[in-house]
């Protein structure tokens, strides 16, 4: 079974739910958003999560700012402000991730294009029709994204670092799709999930998508890696991204930069798969990625259990840079950029339309 992130209920008055991912792999509980301060607390604790995912829940967070100047009986003039009010509320709810801004500008565009005259109901309509679009170029993205990967995916076992699977986008997933793709075909080999502590999102998430896909896995600590590593039982790394700069370096889950700096020193390919919407090429190289900071609880009372004394502080980045030269290559959904040059990545985003970025 492939899990889904997020589903939209209903017509333009309808409304956002969200598989909650804080209550896994324990309860599938989902969360229903009726308006965008439920959403924007919804993606800040991490109900929702993954770059492609929270995107997507943006756009439908316009949906669902539509919905609420349609029910409010919002003229014209005010149903727009409202609408580009609760977009900078949502565009901002997580920094690092690229997707956020992406998705939520893209639909504040089809709002700007609208004619003057028209009511609350079709700027709902409008909004959750560009929505549902994103949702389903993701899909195709996320199947694209996979295939490319598992034709360059070496034999031997795989091991991968946080969830980039269904529960982080509206597909298959991203590196995990390169996974799941390659498993589905007829290969066979190890699966390792780093946990990805502090929140542990490879052994809630990603551990409990491919069981439920009947892919066997191996969890271990993110500290074992370089000894599984050194085992020779790995032939690559493949994670996703959160924002990759114009130059290659890539954002991805805090744990990410030290993964690549061991599968070099230990003669193994590091492969990062991502969407083009992932791409900011505004963004020179990685030291100018803004580096969400998050709660000390995190880290002193993971999952609600207490792991440090009363009066410690905690260091929480939520996320790191991979520098590009660590990189073997970036798997997006028009092909495979290798090596990964600020060259390689023009050119890439250039081939085709399929999930032109903003950036871009």
């Amino acid at each position: 079974m492939i899990p889904v992130a997020l589903r939209w209920i209903g017509d333009a008055a309808g409304h956002l739910e969200l598989l909650d991912q804080t209550l896994l792999p324990g309860s599938c509980t989902w969360l229903a958003c009726r308006d965008v301060p439920t959403l924007v607390e919804a993606i800040k604790s991490l109900r929702v999560r993954g770059a492609p995912a929270i995107g997507i829940a943006g756009a439908y967070g316009l949906a669902l700012a539509a919905g609420e100047a349609m029910r409010g009986a919002l003229d014209a003039d005010r149903a727009r402000a409202h609408v580009l009010a609760r977009g900078e509320e949502l565009a901002t709810a997580r920094p690092t991730a690229v997707n956020l801004r992406w998705a939520v500008d893209r639909c504040l565009r089809v709002v700007e294009r609208l004619p003057s005259q028209v009511g609350p109901e079709d700027v709902a309509a409008a909004v959750l029709a560009e929505a549902r679009t994103i949702h389903e170029e993701d899909r195709r993205l996320c199947d694209a994204i996979g295939r490319h990967g598992a034709a360059v995916l070496p034999e031997g076992g795989v091991l991968t670092h946080c969830n980039t699977g269904a529960l982080a986008t509206g597909g298959t997933g991203t590196a995990l799709a390169v996974i799941t793709a390659a498993w589905d075909a007829g290969r066979r080999f190890e699966v390792f999930a780093d946990e990805t502590r502090p929140l542990f999102q490879g052994s809630r998430l990603t551990a409990w998508e491919l069981v439920q896909r009947g892919i066997p896995v191996t969890v271990l600590c993110d500290s074992a890696a370089a000894h599984l590593l050194a085992t020779g039982r790995v032939a690559a790394c493949v994670v996703g991204a959160d924002r990759i700069a114009a130059n290659g370096d890539t954002a991805n889950k805090i744990g990410t930069y030290g993964l690549a700096i061991l599968a070099q020193a230990h003669g193994v390919p590091f492969y990062v798969a991502a969407p083009s919407s992932t791409f900011d090429l505004t963004i020179a190289a990685g030291g100018d990625i803004p580096i969400e900071e998050r709660g000390a609880a995190e880290v002193l009372a993971p999952l609600g259990a207490r792991a440090a004394p009363e009066g410690a502080l905690a260091f929480n980045p939520a996320f790191d840079v991979t520098a590009a030269r660590l990189i073997r290559g970036i798997i997006t959904e028009r092909g495979v950029i290798d090596p990964v040059t600020p060259q390689g990545i023009r050119a890439m985003l250039a081939a085709g339309q399929l999930g032109t970025t903003a950036a871009g």
